[in-house]
This record gives C-alpha cells, sequence and structure tokens, in this order.
C-alpha cells in the first residue's frame, strides 16, 4: 500500500489529468521504471480491494495537510483551496458509490489523488508536498482505528445496559453458582450477569488506553526521515484529533503497535463474549433450561422437529476464533521487519478490518440476545436446590456456633453431605439425631442457616451475591458505565 516518497510534482497523475494514455510505468512511479508490472505483480501489490475503507480518513488527513501546506506558505492559499475542494468532491463521488476505484492505481491514496487530479488538474500534484504514502497510510489507519475504538467502546456500552437492566429485575432470582461447572454455592441471576458487566467494563479500559497510546500523529515523518518542508506537524495533529504529533519519524512510519493493541483488546473482548455464548447454550439446554431465546436468535432443525437451537450463541463462540486469529496474523507480519516501512506492513488492515466487522457483529448479537432473554425462575431455583449448595453455609455454622476450626468443621460437614447423598436427601432434610450422630453439639438451630435464602442473604461481603449487595451493585453499576 505504501511506498517512499512521490516527488511533489511528479507524473503520478499527469496522464489522469491531461486526459492522455500514460504508460504503466509512469502512472505512479514517474521516470524511474522503464517497463509496467507484471499482472501478478499488480495483483499482489494492489490494497485498493480493502484499503478503499480509509477514504474518509485519507481524504480528512489530505485536507489537514494542504491547509497547513497553505499556511507555512509552502503552497499557494489559492491551490490549497482548489486541493480542498476537490477533495470534498472526491469524497461526496465515494459516498453517492460513483466513484471508481482503479486497481492499476494500487491504493487508497492513489485512486484519491488521481481523481483530484482529473477534478482539480495542475493544483492536486502539489498536494503530496512534504509527505510520503508511508506517512499517510500511518495516519490513515490511526484514525480508522480511533473510530473502530469508539464504535466498539459505543457497542459494549449498550451491552453493558442491557445486562443491567436485566439484572435489575432478578437481584433476588436465586441459582446455583459454579466451579468446575459443578454447583457449589447459591448466587442470584443478577450476580452472574453483573460479572460479565465488570468483564465488558474492563473490555472498554482497554480499548480506552490504546485510543490514548494511538493518539499521536504521523503526518509530516514522510518516508522514514521527515521532510526539508518548513512543515507544520502540530498544526496537522491538532487539525485530525491528535494529541500531539510522533516524536520520531523512523518510528511513525514502522509503527503498528496501535492496531496490535486493538487487535489484543478485541480478543479478550471476543474471549468474553464467547465464555457467555457458552453460558448461553448451556443455559438452553433442556438439562438447564435455565433461560429460553425467542425464534428471533435461534433455529429449528431441518430432520428434528422439536429442535430449538441457540445458534447465534453458538456463532458468538466461534467466530472469537476468527478476532484471535487476527492477532496472531499481525504479530507473525510484524515479528521480523527491520525499521522502517516494509511492503509486509501492507498486510496490516486486512486482519484489523475483519477483527472489527466480527467483534461489531458479536457485540449487537449478544445485546440482542440478552434482550431477549426470558429467564426459567422455577428452574434455576429448582437447580439451586440441588447439589448440597449449603454445604459451605453448615461449615460456616459450625465455626461460628461452636468454635469450631474451619478444617474440622470441613470434615463434619463432608460427613453430612455423605450421609445425606447416602439417602439421597438434601442436607435439611437430615433429623437432628443424624446430625447429632456426626457432631453431638449441634443443635435445631442449624437448620435456618442452612435454607437457600439464609445462605444467599448471609454473603453480605462486598461485592457478594446477597440481594441489597447486589441492588447496590446494580446502582453503582449504572453509575460506573452507562
Amino acid at each position: 500500500m505504501s511506498a517512499d516518497q512521490t516527488p511533489p510534482n511528479s507524473a503520478a497523475t499527469t496522464g489522469a489529468a491531461t486526459g492522455a494514455a500514460a504508460p504503466a510505468a509512469s502512472q505512479m512511479w514517474g521516470g524511474r521504471f522503464a517497463r509496467g508490472p507484471a499482472a501478478i505483480m499488480e495483483k499482489i501489490n494492489a490494497s485498493i480491494g480493502f484499503d478503499k475503507r480509509l477514504a474518509d480518513q485519507d481524504i480528512a488527513g489530505s485536507k489537514a495537510h494542504a491547509a497547513m501546506l497553505a499556511k507555512q506558505g509552502i503552497i499557494t492559499q489559492a491551490d490549497a483551496d482548489a486541493i480542498i475542494g476537490g477533495l470534498d468532491r472526491v469524497k461526496a463521488e465515494i459516498d453517492a458509490g460513483s466513484f471508481t476505484f482503479k486497481v492499476e492505481l494500487e491504493d487508497i491514496h492513489m485512486n484519491v489523488e488521481a481523481r483530484l487530479a482529473e477534478l482539480i488538474g495542475e493544483p492536486a500534484k502539489r498536494l503530496h508536498t512534504g509527505r510520503s504514502r508511508n506517512d499517510q497510510v500511518a495516519t490513515d489507519f490511526k484514525l480508522w482505528v480511533r473510530d473502530a475504538i469508539d464504535r466498539t467502546i459505543a457497542g459494549l456500552t449498550a451491552l453493558q445496559a442491557a445486562l443491567i437492566d436485566l439484572a435489575e429485575q432478578h437481584t433476588g432470582t436465586v441459582m446455583p453458582g459454579f466451579t468446575h461447572l459443578q454447583a457449589a454455592q447459591p448466587i442470584s441471576f443478577a450476580h452472574h450477569l453483573l460479572a460479565y458487566v465488570e468483564m465488558f467494563g474492563r473490555d472498554r479500559s482497554r480499548f480506552r488506553d490504546a485510543r490514548c497510546r494511538l493518539n499521536e500523529c504521523p503526518l509530516g515523518s514522510a518516508a522514514l526521515a521527515g521532510t526539508p518542508y518548513p512543515i507544520d506537524r502540530f498544526m496537522t495533529a491538532e487539525a485530525l484529533g491528535f494529541n500531539r504529533p510522533t516524536a520520531n519519524s523512523l518510528d511513525a512510519v514502522s509503527d503498528r503497535d496501535f492496531a496490535l493493541e486493538y487487535l489484543s483488546a478485541a480478543s479478550i473482548c471476543a474471549m468474553h463474549l464467547s465464555r457467555f455464548a457458552e453460558e448461553i447454550v448451556i443455559w438452553c439446554s433442556a438439562q438447564f433450561r435455565f433461560i429460553k431465546l425467542s425464534d428471533a436468535f435461534t433455529t429449528g432443525s431441518s430432520i428434528m422437529p422439536q429442535k430449538k437451537n441457540p445458534d447465534a450463541a453458538e456463532l458468538v463462540r466461534a467466530k472469537a476464533g476468527r478476532v484471535i486469529g487476527s492477532l496472531n496474523s499481525l504479530l507473525i507480519a510484524m515479528k521480523g521487519l527491520p525499521l522502517a516501512y516494509s511492503k509486509d506492513m501492507q498486510e496490516d488492515k486486512e486482519p484489523v478490518f475483519e477483527a472489527d466487522d466480527t467483534l461489531a457483529l458479536c457485540i449487537a448479537a449478544m445485546e440482542g440476545m440478552v434482550r431477549d432473554m426470558q429467564p426459567n425462575v422455577p428452574a434455576m431455583r429448582e437447580a439451586a436446590d440441588r447439589g448440597f449448595l449449603n454445604a459451605t453455609d453448615l461449615a460456616d455454622w459450625l465455626v461460628r456456633e461452636l468454635d469450631m476450626p474451619f478444617r474440622e468443621a470441613h470434615h463434619v460437614t463432608g460427613r453430612a453431605v455423605k450421609a445425606a447423598e447416602d439417602r439421597r436427601i438434601g442436607l435439611t432434610d437430615l433429623t437432628l439425631a443424624e446430625l447429632q450422630a456426626i457432631e453431638p453439639r449441634i443443635t435445631e438451630a442449624v437448620y435456618p442457616a442452612l435454607s437457600i435464602e439464609a445462605s444467599l442473604n448471609s454473603r453480605t461481603s462486598f461485592g457478594g451475591p446477597a440481594p441489597v449487595r447486589v441492588q447496590e451493585a446494580v446502582k453503582a453499576a449504572r453509575e460506573r458505565f452507562l
């Protein structure tokens, strides 16, 4: 996509501007090359098929550059006005879908510049003064990733809002909490949902951090060694919303950390989405029946009419691999590159574009599923009544009331669980005599402490699942994230 700086008055667009059929060799590279590229070279070299997505950013960068050149007296104000007006016309054509992207012009930069020359003629040749496609593409790509981060944060915020809304309705809905996918202790459905609110909050934080670090402007670094023209890099940086220009021209054109950071944050986010999707798949199963999804997010079977498959969740779970694969792809492309620019770096955009498309779709699908979700409160409660979720509460009672060391209490409780298992009953169904046969000091006072409600209500430590704490957590989450 990028190459060393084209001389300001090169023949890059002369043929287009005059209507003459310039030979392929001079379309972009001036007089250096006597012959045009082989067809296969043209195909492997061109990036316009995907980097046309940078059109808005490329035009914005060029307008800022032209305005700066005029202010610095490098080009005339009349030429700058013609360039900026022409770029607006090019953008209008692209937005309207009437712009013709040409493979022979290789990338978005040359496609825009060639069309600009057709529209305004001679002034277009002055636009590339003091810059290279190396700093141009780095600037465009940073602007695009910055926009992608903003879109992703907005999508995650909407997903968090859906989770918080659903959690607010279920602060008292009891369900089993799991470890090793085995029922462990009672929690509330709201508490479980709020765990994902926290995860997606960390994702937003990672994206914000990445955005902060990328917000330095490469424009004006030129091919790798800056430019002798008296440009004002602070002016273009400010015009494009960057905090400052990059400090080192060599680093500026060879850096793709910003893309890697975006993909890293996207991969972690996709992993979180996949974990939640897996739980949705489990919860929808006949063995759990914790939730239902409507026809809007499920599909049927071509052979089994009874099936209602949570395909949206399954696809979110699978698509995480595509996002993670994009990160690996760019890491591998970058790992062996010397400074500054190498053509390998043309391979940076497709993984980022694909990851952004995939992640945006997954976030939107997950928000839709959360808003569509119908919790089966009786099924959750029934599951909480199985599996000895109150075993830890018996151990805690022994510690509190009998001053028993926890390890001893754990042993006593294990014997009680085995006794109940042997009879296929719950702990609360053991008689006092049976409990006292295990530990003589146990009294009738143990039974209220073993109810599921008592267990849940007792867990009032900060961040715990007691309904009073979860209600506070819902309110706090609204204040922190929405």
